[in-house]
């Protein structure tokens, strides 16, 4: 994504919860979406939806684009989060003054009747899997690797289209499974392998999803390489390799 959106807030449309340890401590239909980092945004709970006290802790934090911070403690029924609120009570953005940032990794979120997966979804962002005949041809260091004509290629908002293909259809040979493990709130928990080629190891330029959320599954059990760091033919054509934050 080449845009810089820090700063951006919005009102979310979804009813959130927010739970410790299977207390409710914030129920709201008028969420904030706020973007801490430009990839994707946090929710920000206006301050009358919170149910649990919030203890101030001197601790502070400054953000260039939201302000400084003032910390919290989180407490209900007898049971604490350290450090897991902040308040922007000074803030340049109206919004947030009267709003509460939970830790997300603290606390269980929930998006009207389910679970929010690694982190809140960008409602900007789009995924789109399709499945295409063109031939798709990968080599590192000059040896081909994976040459299919059933890929599934992903449109994600801001990315390279990525090719995703059968297994049966790739130098598995070559490949061997890495610990490196990623979430995405799309598509779900991904394995990585690396590449040997000769005596040359690249490292976790190649991940899948084995069991992918229920809207990506069209990609599970598939396999897929970094555009940033491979070469891909299409259709017998070099393709260049783009820059992205992955490169």
């Amino acid at each position: 994504m080449t845009d810089d959106r820090r700063g951006r807030v919005e009102t979310g449309l979804k009813w959130v919860r927010v739970y410790l340890r299977g207390r409710l401590v914030a129920s709201t239909r008028r969420p904030l979406l706020v973007w801490e980092v430009p990839y994707y945004p946090t929710y920000y709970v206006p301050l009358t939806d919170i149910r649990a006290d919030l203890d101030p802790n001197g601790i502070t934090e400054h953000s260039p684009e939201l302000g400084e911070a003032a910390g919290f403690d989180v407490a209900i029924a007898g049971v604490r989060a350290e450090g897991a609120a902040l308040r922007y009570l000074d803030s340049p953005i109206a919004e947030l003054k009267d709003a509460v940032r939970l830790d997300f990794d603290t606390f269980d979120w929930f998006e009207e009747d389910e679970p929010i997966a690694i982190h809140p979804r960008d409602p900007h962002h789009r995924v789109d899997i399709l499945a295409g005949s063109r031939n798709v041809r990968v080599e590192v260091d000059g040896v081909t690797v994976a040459d299919s004509s059933a890929p599934r290629i992903l449109f994600e908002t801001g990315l390279p289209p990525r090719y995703y293909l059968p297994r049966t259809d790739v130098r598995m040979d070559l490949l061997t499974p890495s610990d490196t493990h990623t979430g995405c709130p799309y598509k779900g928990t991904a394995d990585y392998w690396n590449v040997h080629v000769g005596d040359t190891e690249h490292r976790d330029i190649v991940w899948g999803y084995l069991t992918p959320l229920p809207e990506s599954q069209k990609v599970a059990g598939l396999v897929c390489f970094y555009n940033e760091k491979v070469d891909i033919y299409l259709d017998g054509e070099l393709q260049d390799r783009p820059h992205t934050p992955f490169s």
